[in-house]
C-alpha cells in the first residue's frame, strides 16, 4: 500500500469518534468496519489479549451509556449483525494504538496509523481552540476595562458640561452706591 494512499477518508473516521466518560473513544463495531473484520473477530482478539487493554485503554459501555447509544442509532433485532444486542467496547486513543498489536492485517495496520493521526489532529485542534478562547478572554477583559475607563471619561465630561451650563453668580463690578438711610 502506498504511503500517500488513504485507506478511509478522514471525515468518516472523525465521525466515528465519540465523547464518552469524558474521553474521545471509538467503538468496537466502527473499528471492525474500518479494519475490514467482523466485530466478533475484533472482540475475540481483544479478549485473548486482555492484559494489553487496561480500563484506560478500553472499557465496556455500561447499561445507561449503551441505551443512550442504541437510541441514537436505532434498535437491534435478531437478524441484525451490527452488534447492537451487546454493549460495545469503547477504545481510547491508546486502546486503538494497542489494537494494531493484536490485529496484524496490512489494512488494519494502515487504518490504525490513520486513526492515530486523526486523534492527534483532533487533540491539536482542541489545543488551538483553547488558546484561541484564552486570547478572546484577554480581549474581552481589555474591552471591559476600556468600557469602564470610557464611563469615567464620560462622567468627567458630563460634570464639565454641567459646570459650563450652570449660571455663575457673579458679583457686580464697579462702584456701589451707599444705601440711603431715611
Amino acid at each position: 500500500m502506498k504511503k500517500n494512499e488513504l485507506t478511509v477518508p478522514d471525515e468518516i473516521v472523525m465521525n466515528k469518534i465519540y465523547f464518552i466518560r469524558g474521553q474521545k473513544v471509538m467503538l468496537d463495531r466502527d473499528l471492525a468496519e474500518l479494519y475490514g473484520v467482523e466485530t466478533k473477530q475484533l472482540k475475540r482478539q481483544v479478549l485473548r489479549n486482555t492484559d494489553r487493554f487496561p480500563e484506560d485503554f478500553m472499557f465496556e459501555l455500561n447499561k445507561e451509556e449503551f441505551e443512550n447509544w442504541r437510541r441514537q442509532i436505532g434498535t437491534s433485532n435478531s437478524s441484525d449483525k451490527m452488534g447492537l444486542r451487546y454493549a460495545p467496547y469503547a477504545f481510547t486513543e491508546q486502546g486503538v494504538a494497542m489494537l494494531s498489536s493484536v490485529l496484524n492485517s496490512k489494512k488494519a495496520i494502515a487504518v490504525n496509523i490513520q486513526i492515530i493521526r486523526i486523534f492527534t489532529k483532533i487533540r491539536q485542534m482542541l489545543v488551538d481552540n483553547t488558546e484561541l478562547r484564552l486570547e478572546i478572554e484577554k480581549i474581552k477583559k481589555k474591552l471591559d476595562n476600556h468600557g469602564k475607563n470610557m464611563e469615567v471619561v464620560f462622567q468627567y465630561l458630563d460634570e464639565l458640561l454641567e459646570k459650563k451650563n450652570a449660571p455663575k453668580i457673579r458679583k457686580k463690578i464697579g462702584y456701589k452706591l451707599p444705601i440711603k438711610k431715611t
